[in-house]
């Protein structure tokens, strides 16, 4: 009869797949009301996650900036262009501007101009203004001589660094320097057309150097160290992202192996911890020399600022940014097992992340836990082997370092917690096995 219905395509599946989602027996409404509470609960913590761990980056984003950058204003002129220039900054700075503008007095910098880009390079500073020397003896020799030659933007020197971060030198540096001097170019075009209104040689300068009147004051913004590397957002931002994951993956892959081979209960506590801290730190080595040859496929240049050492530095950088993101990951699911990692993975990219989009500068104050974050580091580090910026190599390996240190102590600990459980647990099962064989016997 069986084997007609089969023949038939009549047979009924099994008695554990013979059930409806809404049957009215005991049985699917036990199971129901299992699986409906934790798909809410799992909904709901969600929920939570949205409000308490979201929050942290649109907080980052919600008011930038919430404080301002800090610029330098420096008269080498010490005439009335030089005035007028540091006067008028510092004027737009009362009025809430998005860089707090102060006077440095020349004497400061020895070599001119060269400290004051040096110092901006080595991140002294955000942005500064430079009121070159002779700015207002140029402007009146030219006058007086009718120069047709002259150039208003000598007068005026603005320095800032792109590669710094991109998206504060963009939106907030770039903009902020260009619009106060134009605004102050035209009001200072106004007033010395007023005053050469009645000179008996404005009719010449009309003629041969009507840019001593339509634009005696101007400036220039020189970019010390350009974002011109577009590929660069990979391995600054976005790629920290993938770091990230990347390391996620391995320690599911290496949770996996432990698993199918029976390690994870054979090994001995201390075995297992070595096998697991070893096993990663391999792995991450090769994965960070994959992802750096994958950027130098790309072209990224690693040779500005160190030479051939830049490649190896940033194949180091990679890999002890990719160890301590891994090693806290591989702790974590320890004691929190795979069901409540997602939250934790969550945290850890949001807190990461939140941090490296905008100067922390920028950012309200809670935000400066990220100078110990993993991804501010690798970003800097990376800014610096690839753009030429500030080198704050050893600052920034020591702070990874110290989280793989961190890691290192949580990792044992979070296993040997997790194992005595293990074995408190399997010792009823192990008395009451005896005991069967002790009565077989």
């Amino acid at each position: 009869m069986s084997d007609q219905a089969t023949a038939n395509g009549d047979a009924r599946e099994p008695a554990h797949y013979s059930i409806q989602f809404f049957d009215s027996g005991a049985a699917a409404a036990v199971s129901r009301q299992i699986y409906m509470k934790i798909v809410f609960a799992g909904v709901m913590m969600m929920g939570i996650v949205i409000f308490g761990i979201f929050s942290i980056y649109w907080g980052a984003l919600w008011k930038v900036p919430a404080h301002s950058l800090s610029g330098w204003v420096i008269d080498f002129d010490g005439d009335t262009l030089g005035s007028t220039v540091s006067n008028a900054l510092i004027q737009s700075s009362a009025g809430g501007s998005k860089i707090r503008w102060t006077t440095r007095a020349a004497i400061d910098f020895p070599n001119g101009n060269i400290d004051v880009a040096n110092s901006v390079v080595n991140e002294k500073v955000w942005v500064a203004v430079v009121i070159n020397n002779g700015a207002t003896s140029n402007l009146n020799s030219a006058i007086a001589a009718t120069d047709a030659s002259y150039n208003g933007s000598s007068a005026v020197t603005a320095y800032g660094v792109e590669a710094r971060n991109e998206n504060a030198y963009r939106s907030i540096i770039s903009p902020i320097v260009e619009q106060t001097m134009l605004q102050l170019s035209r009001q200072f075009a106004q007033q010395t057309a007023k005053q050469l209104a009645n000179s008996d040689n404005i009719a010449n300068i009309l003629s041969n150097a009507p840019q001593l009147i339509t634009q005696p004051l101007s400036f220039t913004l020189d970019n010390l160290r350009p974002f011109d590397v577009p590929v660069a957002s990979a391995v600054t931002f976005v790629g920290l992202i993938y770091l990230l994951i990347l390391s996620f993956f391995v320690v599911m892959i290496g949770g996996g192996a432990r698993e199918a081979s029976g390690l994870e209960r054979k090994l001995t506590t201390k075995s297992l911890i070595y096998v697991r801290m070893v096993t990663s730190a391999v792995a991450y080595l090769i994965l960070s020399l994959f992802y750096s040859l994958l950027s130098r496929a790309f072209q990224l240049p690693f040779d500005r600022k160190y030479g051939s050492a830049g490649f190896v530095l940033f194949w180091m950088i990679s890999f002890v940014g990719m160890l301590c993101l891994g090693l806290s990951l591989e702790a974590m699911i320890t004691i929190l097992t795979i069901r409540f990692m997602p939250f934790f993975m969550i945290l850890w990219i949001i807190t990461n992340v939140s941090v490296c989009f905008m100067p922390i500068e920028v950012l309200p104050k809670f935000y400066h836990y990220g100078y110990a974050m993993p991804f501010y580091n690798v970003s800097h580090t990376v800014r610096s082997i690839v753009f030429g910026s500030k080198n704050t190599l050893g600052q920034n390996f020591g702070i990874l370092v110290a989280w793989c240190a961190i890691s290192c102590i949580t990792l044992p600990l979070f296993q040997w917690l997790v194992r005595r459980k293990l074995i408190a647990a399997s010792r009823p099962m192990e008395i009451e096995e005896n005991a069967e064989e002790k009565a077989m016997r």
